[in-house]
């Protein structure tokens, strides 16, 4: 029986729509039941480690009853990984750290055990591994992306740009713009010196948007360098222009080589009221403003922002040491993308 005549060449009126929605439920039941078997390990590993500390603790059992344990599970089940004196070790670790089931269940089972155990050797605490926690999760983190914001302090470093947001945009806006900005910015993927020209370092984080990306964090879609913007008769160019998918509005970044100062507000104001103007739509919010330079002082910043009205953040950049070659991005997919904006 050839292809034509069971009708292969030629599918029936709507066919193709079922299919491509058939191909969407699979993929979505597919990755249900990865999340289902993910938290099922997790749990499973916290109880483990919830009963050998509670079974150390009640019934004094020593440390060498984890080598045994090991041996023994590992004898009962040859072909399942993950009964390692080390990990069951990790195991009570966690157990100890989150001794509240449902929060294990709602919140740290929704990560891979491997993303836990990084939590558990590089953070010290629960406030900020739940932090850290929050961050994994809603933004689809990779381990080596979590790694990276937790060795680069992102914590720290969130939220504390300094800006007039708030009297600028509403308050909602103005929170979800104040914790979407850092202070300083680490851009460890350029190899420039100090004297670097503000045209070198936009070619260099261009040259590596995708790691500069991650830097700026979820939500940001790069749009363009020297964007033309033509006012009047007049032409202008953006140093950098990005959309904020969460925003929903354009970000403007400047960027200057050396220390802050008050004029280069009136600059970028200017390309604010510009974007707005030529390029924002209607649903779109104010376009917001980021001023990288090489250093500041808050107090100069706070008060050349107190005046001014368009919605600005001051932050400062770093040079640090080179990304891992194993680098992981957590940038979204066009597909993401265009379910963010279509939502």
């Amino acid at each position: 029986m050839n292809e034509a005549s069971i009708g292969l060449n030629a599918p029936p009126d709507g066919y193709t729509d079922w299919l491509t929605g058939l191909k969407s439920r699979i993929h979505n039941a597919q990755q249900r039941a990865s999340i289902a078997v993910n938290r099922e390990l997790v749990m499973l590993y916290w109880q483990i480690g919830r009963e050998i500390l509670a079974r150390q603790s009640d019934q004094g059992w020593g440390s060498k009853v984890i080598d045994r344990l090991a041996q023994d599970l590992r004898a009962a089940f040859p072909d399942i990984k993950g009964f390692s004196p080390r990990n069951l070790k990790y195991m009570r670790a966690f157990a100890e750290a989150w001794p509240d089931s449902e929060f294990v269940q709602q919140a740290a089972a929704q990560l891979p055990w491997g993303h836990n155990v990084v939590l558990l050797e590089k953070l010290p605490g629960p406030e900020t591994r739940r932090w850290y926690i929050t961050q994994a999760v809603k933004h689809s983190w990779s381990r080596n992306t979590l790694l990276l914001h937790i060795e680069n302090c992102l914590l720290e470093r969130s939220g504390k740009a300094v800006s007039n947001f708030e009297s600028h945009l509403p308050k909602a806006q103005s929170d979800l713009a104040r914790e979407s900005l850092k202070d300083p910015y680490r851009f460890d993927f350029l190899s420039l010196g100090l004297d670097a020209k503000e045209r070198d370092i936009e070619n260099a984080l261009i040259k590596h948007v995708t790691e500069f990306l991650l830097e700026l964090g979820a939500g940001f879609a790069y749009v363009g360098r020297q964007v033309l913007l033509n006012v009047g008769g007049d032409e202008f160019f953006v140093d950098l222009l990005f959309y904020h998918l969460k925003l929903r509005c354009y970000v403007v970044i400047e960027l200057k080589a050396g220390k802050f100062k008050p004029e280069h507000l009136g600059k970028l104001s200017f390309y604010l009221a510009a974007v707005d103007a030529e390029l924002k739509h209607p649903q779109d919010g104010p376009t917001i403003g980021l001023l990288l330079c090489k250093g500041k002082n808050e107090v100069v910043a706070e008060y050349a922002l107190r005046d001014n009205n368009r919605p600005i953040g001051v932050a400062e950049y770093q040079w640090v040491e080179s990304l891992s070659a194993e680098l992981q991005t957590s940038l979204p997919s066009i597909e993401q993308i265009e379910r963010e904006l279509a939502g």
